[in-house]
């Protein structure tokens, strides 16, 4: 899950920008658990997804 769309309980601001406390410890607590993928956006994700489709489909061709 990204952060960027959560909104903070305390103060009603979004997660991502950390205007209390609690934001700013949430979005640490996230980015730590998140690791490597987590960081990335969904778009993204999904272009990486079409690409190892793509190249698993030239990769049988091949053979």
């Amino acid at each position: 899950m990204t952060y960027d769309r959560l909104v903070c309980a305390n103060c009603a601001a979004p997660v991502s920008e950390g205007r209390c406390p609690v934001c700013r410890a949430s979005r640490e607590r996230l980015q730590q658990q998140a690791g490597f993928f987590g960081q990335l956006n969904p778009v993204v994700l999904a272009a990486l997804l079409v690409a190892l489709i793509a190249l698993a489909l030239l990769l049988r061709q091949a053979v």
